[in-house]
């Protein structure tokens, strides 16, 4: 019998041929092909396994094989496969043709569920494996590829009697069974929206949060377009608040987005396909929202290991990575994001191979002005002249009084401590080449006491509802563009880049003409601030995204400008005191 298996690597992993050789000698198991690990324990699992399941396992000589055997393979996924591929050479069970089989065992002879199911039953359809036998609880996210080849057929195995129940079956009729699993979502009802949010915490609705409608803007443009944004102010303004609730006004993903997001998450060990409902078979619809801690590693952010498994940029694949805090995280975390946001995949070179990892991710940082927190903090409402001054007279540093003066010139009152070079050293760990990369940059302060006391601003529905328009209407421009045989600047199709913020440089200007008046107006914004080519291109994917959110085919004066405004502050910390 041809038994295969799958060891999740990078973000395909590798079909794995178990072979294996019984002969006459002093009884044991050989197991040869780079095992590692868990792999390696298989041969106790397997042969007690046989045992507590009434089965009688070979007293002679086994040899089992892991082809290809030049790759290391990890992982308790390939004990089932490896127990029935001993029971079809000792004749226990019938010999079939390819098959693939996924599950760990219990000594008991249970089967456990593994991670990596969907993207092993993607590339066994890839190798033209049509059977699987994969663990009961594991049956649902087979499922999301299996039911569209008519050809193929899952089988659940709680145990390894049930899995060599469906091998007996599929020898007698010719057909591999599929009952013993159900697609229902425990709980009922709201099975598939609660379960298709990938990495999103508990979410809220923009209406809750008073004042901040240059932000709330803001993430409405970056829902729409796919854009980048860093947004900076003092604790307590409502930049995380706001930042969380972004999944809710964002579009959900189309069919083969939401394949692609579920098959990293099934990689990654994340998904859990029997939380999910029944109409999409546990489909992850909803783009990822990763909020990672700032203590995380360069390889939690950008994938490896051993063997390589995808990072969170990876994970925030089609949806948003969130570094709230981003000062605080390493330097060099911070500076590996650079390549992954021009290029939206990553490649991990290591010895023996180099595996790329998809990474087209929107990244929003949070961050206080200054290490204190206390930049651009209002104290009160009264004029200046009308409050005490605290100005540090008897300060033996004369930086500070100068900021001092700067500070209170332009808010009024303000109670940083921080030194101009502490605050300098603080937001230098962004760089410049990362800033860049950043189409908005919101500056934010505590809102006033009228403001928490109004009304409430528009709700996540409302504003949703635009962001679909807009995401529509970006969705058809490419699949014109791409209807008409173009390319983008590596060659692959135009559906690659989904938003406006991925356009290729070479169709920026195409897709984004400029009225007259717009023309002169991005003229005049590119002179006086002094932007580069990448923020030239950055102003006008903004400005197309803005028009696109009005349904205006051409970007006037008011789109350019608005651009402008959002992309022109951020690389100076000091920008926070004209909000203030």
């Amino acid at each position: 019998m041809q038994v295969f298996s799958y060891a999740p690597f990078g973000a395909s992993g590798i079909v794995i041929r178990v072979e294996v050789d019984i002969r006459r000698g002093i009884p044991g198991i050989d197991i040869t092909g780079l095992a590692e690990g868990a792999v390696r324990e298989a041969r106790e699992r397997v042969r007690a396994g046989f045992r507590n399941s009434g089965y009688q396992f070979p007293l002679d000589r086994v040899l089992i094989n892991l082809a290809p055997a030049g790759l290391r393979k990890d992982g308790a996924a390939l004990d089932l496969p490896i127990a029935l591929a001993v029971m079809s050479s000792a004749g226990l069970v019938p010999q079939t043709e390819a098959l693939m089989v996924l599950g760990e065992l219990e000594l008991s002879g249970n089967v456990r569920p593994v991670r990596g199911v969907l993207a092993a039953v993607a590339a066994g359809l890839g190798e033209g494996i049509r059977d699987f036998i994969v663990p009961r609880e594991n049956a649902g996210e087979a499922m999301i590829l299996v039911k569209e080849h008519t050809t193929a057929r899952v089988a659940a195995a709680a145990t390894l009697r049930e899995a060599v129940h469906a091998l007996v079956v599929r020898s007698e009729t010719g057909i591999l069974p599929v009952s013993g699993f159900s697609f229902d979502a425990p709980g009922g009802e709201g099975g598939a929206d609660t379960g298709g949010e990938a990495g999103i915490p508990a979410l809220g609705d923009f209406s809750e949060v008073r004042g901040q409608d240059r932000y709330k803007r803001a993430l409405e443009i970056v829902a729409a377009g796919g854009h980048n944004l860093l947004v900076f102010g003092p604790p307590g303004a409502g930049k995380t608040m706001l930042a969380r609730r972004l999944p809710t006004i964002m579009a959900p993903l189309t069919g083969e987005e939401a394949v692609e997001v579920t098959r990293l998450y099934s990689l990654a060990g994340l998904f859990d396909g029997k939380s999910q409902g029944s109409e999409n078979f546990g489909l992850i619809t909803r783009p990822p929202f990763r909020s990672p801690h700032h203590s995380a590693s360069t390889e939690g952010i950008m994938g490896g290991g051993r063997t390589v498994r995808p990072g969170e940029i990876s994970l925030a694949h089609l949806g948003v990575l969130f570094l709230d805090e981003a000062p605080e995280f390493r330097t060099h975390v911070l500076q590996a994001l650079r390549e992954p946001l021009e290029d939206q995949v990553i490649t991990i070179s290591r010895a023996e191979s180099s595996v790329r990892l998809p990474a087209a991710f929107q990244l929003i940082m949070a961050a206080n002005p200054c290490p204190c927190g206390r930049l651009g903090v209002r104290e009160t409402d009264f004029p200046p002249e009308e409050e005490p001054s605290r100005r540090p007279e008897n300060s033996r540093d004369p930086a500070l009084v100068e900021v001092w003066d700067r500070a209170r010139a332009a808010a009024g009152s303000v109670s940083c401590f921080c030194s101009p070079e502490e605050v300098n050293r603080y937001w230098r760990r962004f760089g410049s080449a990362l800033l860049d990369r950043i189409e908005l940059r919101v500056p934010v302060v505590s809102p006033r006491l009228e403001e928490m006391t109004g009304t409430p601003g528009e709700s996540s529905a409302l504003i949703a509802r635009r962001v679909a328009r807009a995401v529509e209407i970006q969705r058809e421009r490419l699949s014109g563009l791409f209807s008409g045989g173009k390319a983008g600047e590596s060659g692959d199709p135009l559906e690659q880049y989904r938003r406006n913020a991925r356009l290729p440089a070479g169709l920026v200007e195409s897709c984004c003409p400029l009225s007259g008046r717009g023309k002169l107006a991005l003229k005049s914004a590119i002179a006086k601030l002094a932007l580069s080519g990448r923020a030239y291109h950055g102003i006008l994917r903004l400005a197309r995204t803005i028009a696109d959110l009005e349904g205006r085919d051409t970007l006037d004066t008011v789109h350019v400008l608005e651009a402008v405004e959002h992309r022109r502050r951020g690389d100076d910390p000091y920008d926070i005191l004209a909000e203030a």
